[in-house]
C-alpha cells in the first residue's frame, strides 16, 4: 500500500510541477498525441469489454453446452500427449512428467503419450517418474522418443507421425506440452467437450508461471500473462485467438495428425521479397495456428484453466533477458503476420483480421509518444518531459488496474513501469525483428549457426536490413515532425 501511495503521490507531485501550463509551442504534440492516444486506448477499451463479455458471460455458457454434449457421447476423448524436453532441470522433468502421467490416467478414455527426448538422462528421469506411479498409470501407454537433436519441429513432426499409426478420430485430443510446463490434473475432461463443436480445431489456456530467485523477471512474467488473459479472452469472444501457446495447446487429434499438418510444422517457410525463403526454425505454435486459421476451424479460449510453466532468466540481467525473449517471440509473430492478413477478413473475420493488423500498426503508432516528446522537448518547450513522465505513469496505472480484474484485483507497483517497459522496448524490438525476420533463435539453443564470417549474400541481407530499418524509423521520426508542426 505504502508503494502504490508514493507511485501516486510521485506522478501527481510530477503534474503539479509544470510551471508553463501553456506548452508554448508544444499545441500540436498535444493534439497529435491525443488523438494517438484515443485511438489506441479505445482499442485497449473495446478488447477490455469484449474479455469481460467473454469470461462472465460467452465463455460460461460455451462451457455449459460443451459439457451437455459431450456427456451425451457413448465414447470419452481418448487423450494424446505429445511432449518435448530438451536441456531441462531434472527436477522440473520429473514434476512436469508428473502432472501428465497424473492427467492421463484420469483420462476415461484412455491416454498415450509420446516424449520427445534428446538426452538419455532424461529418458532415465521419466521413465522412474511413470515406474513409481504404478498401478495407476497401468492403463496409460508410455513411449520415449529418443531423437537426434536436429531441432523442434523436427521432434514434434516425428512425435506426429508416431501417432498417426494410432488413427485418431475426430473426438480424440492431442495436448501439446512444452517439458517445462505442468498440466492441470483435468486437462481432458475440461477440455474435451469443446471439441464437440466440429468448427472447434483447437483451443489454447491461461498460463501461471514459477521463476524463483529472479522477482523482477517474474512480475515481467506474471504481467505478460495477465495481459494475455484479457486479448485472449477479447479475441476468443469471436471464435478465433491469435496464437496457440507452445507451453500447452490442445487440438483436435484427427487434425493434428493430417499429414499436412505435420509437414507444416516440420518445414514451414515465407517467400519474402528481400530476404528469399525463411525456413522456420522457432515459432512451431505459429504454424500449427496459421494451418488451422486457414482452413477455417475456430480456435477458443479457456480462462478457467491453467497450466504452470517453470522459466527461469536465461541471461544474468533482466533487461537482456527480456529482449532476447522478446526477440523469439516477436519474430515469431511477425513472420507469420502477414501471410494471415493475406487471408482477408471475409475469410477469418473483420475483427481477428484488424487484430493482426494492429500488431504491425501499432509498432509505430507506440514509438511516436517518445520520439514526440524527445523531439518536443529539443525543439520547443522541455516542460513537455515532466508532464509526459507523469501522464505516463498515471495511465498505466489505470491500464495495470484494469488488467487485475482479471485476476482478482489487485498488482504489485513495479507493474505500471514494467508495463511501459513492455510497450516502448517491445515497440523497438518489433520493429527490428519486422527488417530481419530471418533471424532466428532459441532462448536455450542458438538456432543459427556458430559465429563464422558470413557469405557475401548474408552480409548483403543484413546491410540491407539495417539501411531498411534506418529509413522506416527516419520517415517515423519525419512524420512525426510534420503532424506535431515542429517543422
Amino acid at each position: 500500500m505504502i508503494g502504490h501511495l508514493a507511485y501516486v503521490a510521485a506522478f501527481i507531485a510530477l503534474g503539479l510541477a509544470v510551471h508553463d501550463r501553456t506548452f508554448a509551442g508544444a499545441g500540436g504534440a498535444i493534439l497529435t498525441l491525443g488523438m494517438i492516444g484515443t485511438w489506441r486506448y479505445s482499442w485497449a477499451g473495446i478488447n477490455f469489454s469484449r474479455a469481460m463479455a467473454y469470461v462472465r458471460w460467452r465463455y460460461p455458457r460455451l462451457r455449459r453446452r460443451a459439457e451437455a454434449a459431450y456427456a451425451e457421447r457413448a465414447v470419452p476423448a481418448h487423450a494424446y500427449f505429445m511432449v518435448t524436453t530438451y536441456k531441462i532441470e531434472p527436477n522440473v522433468t520429473a514434476r512436469v512428467y508428473g502432472t501428465i502421467f497424473d492427467a492421463a490416467a484420469r483420462s476415461r478414455g484412455g491416454a498415450t503419450i509420446v516424449a520427445s527426448v534428446v538426452d538419455g538422462a532424461d529418458a532415465r528421469v521419466i521413465h522412474d517418474v511413470f515406474e513409481a506411479r504404478r498401478p495407476a498409470v497401468d492403463g496409460v501407454k508410455l513411449v520415449v522418443d529418443q531423437i537426434p537433436g536436429s531441432g523442434k519441429r523436427d521432434a514434434i513432426a516425428r512425435s506426429l507421425r508416431l501417432m498417426q499409426r494410432e488413427a485418431p478420430s475426430d473426438r480424440d485430443v492431442m495436448i501439446f506440452v512444452d517439458g517445462d510446463s505442468c498440466v492441470p490434473i483435468d486437462i481432458v475432461e475440461r477440455t474435451a467437450p469443446f471439441f464437440t463443436d466440429p468448427r472447434v480445431g483447437a483451443l489454447t489456456t491461461d498460463e501461471e508461471v514459477e521463476i524463483p530467485d529472479a522477482p523482477l523477471f517474474a512480475h515481467w512474467f506474471d504481467l505478460r500473462f495477465m495481459q494475455r488473459q484479457m486479448m485472449m479472452s477479447s479475441m476468443a469472444f469471436g471464435g478465433r485467438v491469435l496464437t496457440l501457446t507452445g507451453r500447452m495447446s490442445v487440438f483436435r487429434a484427427d487434425l493434428a495428425t493430417d499429414p499436412t499438418f505435420v509437414a507444416q510444422v516440420q518445414h514451414d517457410h515465407i517467400d519474402h521479397w528481400r530476404l528469399g525463403r525463411i525456413d522456420f526454425l522457432t515459432g512451431d505454435d505459429k504454424s500449427t495456428w496459421y494451418w488451422l486459421l486457414s482452413r477455417g476451424y475456430r480456435m477458443t479460449y479457456l480462462p478457467d484453466l491453467a497450466s504452470v510453466s517453470m522459466e527461469s532468466q536465461p541471461m544474468p540481467g533482466f533487461f537482456e533477458s527480456a529482449i532476447a525473449l522478446m526477440k523469439r517471440w516477436f519474430g515469431n509473430m511477425l513472420r507469420t503476420n502477414g501471410r494471415a492478413l493475406a487471408l482477408g477478413p471475409r475469410r477469418i473475420g473483420f475483427f481477428t483480421w484488424w487484430s493482426i493488423l494492429d500488431q504491425r500498426v501499432s509498432i509505430w503508432t507506440t514509438l511516436f509518444g517518445p520520439i514526440a516528446v524527445l523531439l518536443t522537448a529539443l525543439l520547443a518547450t522541455p516542460v513537455v518531459i515532466p508532464a509526459y513522465i507523469a501522464w505516463v505513469m498515471f495511465t498505466r496505472y489505470v491500464f495495470c488496474g484494469a488488467l487485475s480484474l482479471f485476476r482478482g484485483g489487485g498488482f504489485p507497483i513495479v507493474y505500471p513501469p514494467l508495463l511501459y517497459f513492455g510497450q516502448i522496448v517491445g515497440a523497438a524490438v518489433k520493429s527490428y525483428a519486422l527488417f530481419r525476420l530471418d533471424v532466428q533463435r532459441w532462448t536455450r539453443q542458438s538456432a543459427a549457426k556458430a559465429a563464422v564470417r558470413r557469405p557475401l549474400g548474408q552480409r548483403l541481407r543484413a546491410a540491407s536490413s539495417t539501411y531498411m530499418h534506418t529509413l522506416a524509423v527516419g520517415w517515423l521520426t519525419l512524420g512525426v515532425l510534420l503532424l506535431t508542426g515542429l517543422v
